[in-house]
């Protein structure tokens, strides 16, 4: 059924960790099929998300990459019906096999934080400035689990100390606290109902490097440890390829590559993946330290999506045409897809060239 909603370190591996690639066999946590997300109606239409897929099982996790306005933000916010009321959805986001978008309020308020939770990238904005730390963290815990205001407060300690802050911050209002530690709240109430699935957009994007490692390191446990699913959106690859089983990588609204973390990394199919591993200097590489790829351009506007491929304009080993047709996943190997024209049918096909440098010329050939 498809519904129509309106809503208010050193370098990884090359090879990649074989179960990345092993199916399960059990249902998926979460399946996402042709999610589209547009903003407005009529003439003045904005597709932000056309036609993802995404499959999550209890256990794994899925990283999320992509420039600024290629939609991952859109995405993690639709997954719980948090768009605002401008935008509508269409296709099917099924979680524990239940279709979010059809979805009762009440039903949908329950499975808000119990059964999905979401960090958000604004910590700053997305607490209450006038209530305390620790009432916020309560809060989910009083309204799903029906226990009594002591044990949540209790609760909300624990989670805090769990997050690298002392139980003693709970008394502090959000201005109070650096922005690494609003960030670092932001996962407590994430975690605080136990969910099955855990949404994480740009969840370190505040922190150094220290308190980074320490909250991956948690968030991984909480996947180990309680067999949650987690969705991780973030800029930076080497995080994503050091913490997800697999990798998405978003372009334009759309997934445009996908395979086991560490191999899209190391070894990207389509251009905008390459590009988008390239800008990264990798430690031990002079090379990449001194000199690291740039991509030209800027992502384009989604009211005016270029025809054809809608990488084409930036691609540097674009055809001629890329300008005219529009490019599907293609396999791209074992458990890899691409959505390139210069990839095949067959397994193993040849990755796309490297991105040219700063004084390299386009090539179209």
């Amino acid at each position: 059924m498809t519904a129509t909603t309106t809503t208010g370190t050193p370098g990884p591996d090359p090879s990649g960790p074989p179960e990345a690639t092993r199916p399960t066999g059990d249902p998926p946590l979460l399946e996402v099929r042709n999610l589209t997300v547009t903003y407005g109606g009529g003439a003045d239409a904005v597709p932000a998300v056309r036609g993802v897929d995404l499959r999550v099982e209890a256990g794994r996790k899925l990283g999320i990459a992509g420039e600024s306005g290629c939609g991952k933000s859109t995405l993690a916010l639709a997954l719980l019906r948090l768009l605002p009321a401008t935008a509508k959805l269409s296709g099917e986001i099924l979680l524990d096999g239940e279709d979010v978008l059809t979805m009762k309020w009440g039903r949908l308020r329950a499975v808000r934080w119990a059964g999905a939770s979401i960090v958000f990238q604004g910590a700053m904005h997305s607490l209450n400035a006038v209530h305390r730390i620790g009432d916020q963290i309560a809060e989910p815990i009083l309204l799903h689990s029906g226990t009594t205001p002591t044990a949540a407060r209790r609760r909300a300690g624990e989670l805090l100390e769990q997050v690298g802050l002392p139980a003693a911050r709970a008394q502090a209002y959000p201005h109070e606290l650096s922005g690494g530690q609003r960030q670092r709240v932001m996962i407590a109430m994430a975690l605080a109902c136990e969910p099955r699935l855990i949404v994480a957009d740009e969840p370190t994007t505040a922190l150094d490097v220290m308190i980074q490692a320490q909250i991956l390191r948690l968030i991984e446990q909480s996947v180990s440890d309680q067999n949650v699913g987690l969705i991780m959106i973030s800029h930076d690859l080497a995080v994503l390829a050091d913490t997800c089983d697999r990798l998405s990588v978003m372009y334009a609204g759309r997934v445009v590559e996908e395979g086991p973390a560490q191999r899209v990394y190391a070894d990207a199919r389509h251009p905008y993946g390459k590009a988008l591993s390239a800008a990264f200097p990798r430690i031990g590489d002079p090379a990449s330290r001194h000199a690291p790829r740039g991509l030209p351009g800027d992502p384009p506007d989604p009211a005016a999506l270029p025809g054809g491929c809608t990488f084409h304009p930036r691609c540097p080993v674009a055809l001629d045409l890329c300008a005219t047709e529009d490019q599907v996943l293609r396999d791209a190997g074992a458990g890899r897809r691409a959505a390139c024209v210069r990839m095949d049918a067959s397994p193993g096909a040849p990755a796309a060239p490297a991105p040219p440098g700063p004084d390299d010329t386009r090539s179209t050939a």
